[in-house]
């Protein structure tokens, strides 16, 4: 399995990321140490999370999902097999409506998440959304000083327009401050032009590592969702709706296709698509079983041949 370069940031990840936002949510603790072990064990190495998962899970406030990590680093003495990824920026819990990217709320915000994920250093540290209001300088020059006194090793954005990611990184080379070596958009089989037209060119011309959030759509692209009667299966049934369609289905139609032809799984080509994507360094991808979690290695492993490939861009064009 070739490891793959974050951007410059020095960080060499594995070509699929563990999201963890499912950790305090449809995963316990038990059942999120026994994920985090077999994913390592695999030579996978990238664990996506943020202080913000998972609160919309009632009774959460946030913080749950770093806390679980860092509880399995402590038993686990695992640290440097690991690429801990996480963000800041969104709501927490109590809404104190004090969440933003300025100096004193990142801060703030990158202690707690140290004391949670019980490190020393967090290896990729992400504005989790745009901040209109704050001023991009004040904002990289906080992550520029978090990097400088070995709190952050590399910053990253996610859910930034290419406007406001050309323009962080303008602001970046202009300051001599750390710029953003990564970026993390919605990217799927399914929701391609939000960032094939605009924000692909730009990572690309400036060498950013590229982490795709929803990689099969919110559980769509593993072909267990067919109708609104299926969308009770599971938590995020309510977040599929808008891909019962023609297009959607024709694609799910192809990766069934694909999937038999290589005695495979759906799951596993919609994802093997994502890694052989130029540009993507590692989708992110969930599991809560480990049944689900052999789909995400198998899917690390898998080379799609060009036909394939050239099938499936037809299919969700």
């Amino acid at each position: 399995m070739q490891k793959r370069n974050l951007g410059k940031s020095g960080l060499t990840v594995a070509p699929l990321a563990f999201g963890c936002n499912v950790f305090g949510w449809t995963a316990d603790q038990a059942t999120a140490f026994k994920l985090l072990d077999a994913f390592v064990d695999s030579d996978l190495n990238l664990l996506d999370t943020a202080d913000v998962y998972p609160v919309w899970h009632p009774g959460n406030v946030g913080g749950e999902s770093e806390t679980i990590i860092g509880n399995w680093l402590k038993k686990s003495s695992k640290r440097d097999q690991v690429i801990i990824a996480t963000k800041v920026g969104m709501k927490m819990a109590p809404a104190l409506g004090t969440e933003n990217l300025s100096r004193k709320y990142i801060f703030d915000s990158v202690e707690k998440s140290l004391k949670r994920l019980q490190i020393e250093t967090i290896d990729l540290y992400q504005a989790h959304t745009d901040d209109p209001v704050t001023p991009l300088e004040e904002t990289l020059t906080a992550f520029d000083d978090l990097i400088k006194q070995g709190k952050v090793r590399a910053i990253g954005a996610s859910n930034y327009s290419g406007a406001r990611l050309k323009e962080a990184l303008a602001v970046s080379k202009a300051a001599g401050l750390a710029r953003y070596e990564s970026l993390q958009p919605e990217y799927n089989l399914y929701d391609r032009a939000g960032y094939e037209l605009e924000l692909e060119p730009l990572c690309h011309k400036e060498h950013l590592g590229v982490i795709s959030y929803f990689s099969l759509a919110r559980g769509f692209l593993s072909g267990k969702y067919r109708s609104e009667a299926d969308l009770s299966q599971s938590p995020r049934g309510t977040g599929v709706k808008k891909y019962l369609n023609e297009r959607g289905f024709a694609i799910v139609d192809t990766l069934h296709k694909v999937a038999k032809e290589l005695h495979s799984q759906p799951a596993r080509i919609a994802l093997a698509w994502l890694i052989a994507r130029p540009g993507i360094t590692a989708p992110i991808a969930s599991a809560t079983t480990l049944s689900q979690l052999e789909d995400l290695i198998a899917a690390a492993k898998l080379t799609l041949s060009a036909a394939a490939l050239a099938e499936l861009d037809q299919a969700s064009q």
